[in-house]
């Protein structure tokens, strides 16, 4: 039966006739190396077309496949399947006495493919989930399997790949000692005399909100490890109820704030676990820029505020350390994040997204790799230094072009 297939907010609806879910490894090898085109899906939380592998092309789901997660404690390491989400990595670590160093904000999100898009938390000091792995296996182009290690050459280009190096199977992440982490939710930061190196180096994760609706930020959200001082923050009052990024969304469905302690994977999170996102009511935005820009790129949104707040749901923006992946986005910058929910209007959306774009130009913005954004790709393609040392090593991992598409032909091989 053919399924009308759809990304997680149905602004993408795929033109592939059927997707695919094998439920071995075996099986999944076969169905690749017989494909003329090969893409997967993650969990769909991406908002263009990095999935879409044309009407010719196979789309793969690895939902199938057994959701291994297996915790080496002498190693301090997790191997663990591509389809298995945070949450249920998280748990399983943390059963074991273990934690990642970060998360993203929402839990749901599969590993690979977070991974492969250079999806990151937040935190001075935390490099993106890209940076925790160690080694990743890969299904190539005749169906067989590739392990790539720290040791490798072609490491770093091969985890945050874009899928276009072959279908992720399993990754290896560092695990370091359990924590526990304390939430405390702030209101109504002034952008007038922000210092923001200070600010986002209260706490270990640090998270600004606004909705652009005036200067300054609606929310402040520190996540502190208990391990570590409480934070001072006398810039804004703390909240005096629950709060959601959203304004008018429950609080419900957050993680606990006023600074109860809790566990590293029930904290670091925005949104619960046991939550379940609703589809189909947003479209997202966001760009990764070098950190000593912070506070002038805020100041350029901020000068065209008139034209984003309309359709804006929430602006989020948060620091990520430099890491060495050749396609991160904060590929070596210590990089401040700007993330925008926009309501559900592509049409409207798309001229506000590239007015953005515009005041964010003078800084060098990388786009995340998984959202909207109009960036032309011969311009995008100038701001990865590794660009051609990626070129190289897709040309040699899939000289065919198996795990291409035309996003990945725009924006990174453009000779595929």
């Amino acid at each position: 039966m053919t399924e009308t297939l759809t990304n997680w907010a149905g602004n993408i609806t795929y033109t592939t006739k059927e997707l695919h879910r094998p439920h071995t490894h075996d099986a999944l090898a076969a169905l690749v190396a017989e494909s003329a085109r090969v893409r997967v899906l993650g969990s769909g939380h991406s908002f263009n077309t990095i999935a879409e592998p044309g009407d010719d092309g196979v789309l793969l789901s690895l939902t199938a496949l057994p959701p291994t997660v297996d915790v080496d404690s002498t190693a301090r390491a997790v191997r663990v399947a591509g389809g298995v989400r945070y949450a249920e990595l998280a748990r399983r670590v943390h059963e074991h006495g273990f934690a990642l160093h970060n998360m993203a904000s929402l839990p749901h999100i599969s590993v690979a493919g977070s991974v492969a898009t250079g999806t990151h938390g937040s935190g001075v000091t935390n490099g993106s989930l890209a940076s925790a792995v160690r080694e990743v296996e890969i299904v190539t182009a005749d169906g067989s399997t590739v392990t790539i290690g720290r040791d490798d050459t072609r490491f770093d280009g091969a985890v945050t790949s874009l899928g276009a190096l072959g279908v992720v199977t399993a990754l290896t992440l560092d695990l370091e000692p359990d924590f526990e982490v304390s939430q405390h939710v702030f209101t109504e930061l002034p952008l007038a005399g922000l210092d923001f190196e200070t600010v986002a180096a209260t706490a270990y994760s640090v998270s600004l909100f606004t909705d652009w609706g005036r200067p300054g930020f609606r929310q402040v959200w520190l996540k502190r490890r208990t391990d570590q001082p409480l934070p001072d923050f006398p810039w804004a009052a703390p909240a005096t109820e629950a709060m959601h990024p959203v304004p008018g969304m429950p609080a419900e469905n957050c993680t606990q704030q006023f600074g109860v302690p809790g566990p590293w994977h029930e904290r670091l999170p925005h949104f619960r676990a046991e939550f379940t996102p609703s589809s189909g009511a947003e479209l997202q935005s966001e760009y990764l820029l070098p950190r000593p820009h912070a506070l002038a790129a805020l100041h350029a949104v901020d000068a065209i505020r008139e034209h984003i707040a309309p359709l804006l749901q929430i602006c989020e923006v948060r620091t990520v350390a430099a890491d060495r992946q050749w396609l991160s986005p904060a590929y070596g910058r210590d990089t401040v994040a700007l993330h925008f929910t926009w309501v559900e209007d592509t049409a409207a959306v798309l001229p506000v997204v590239r007015r953005v774009e515009e005041a964010l130009e003078p800084f060098d913005p990388r786009p995340h790799w998984g959202k909207v954004f109009t960036t032309p790709g011969e311009v995008l393609r100038g701001r990865y230094p590794r660009l051609d040392d990626f070129r190289a090593l897709a040309e040699t991992m899939d000289p065919a072009g198996k795990f291409t598409n035309t996003f990945v032909r725009d924006f990174v091989h453009p000779l595929s």
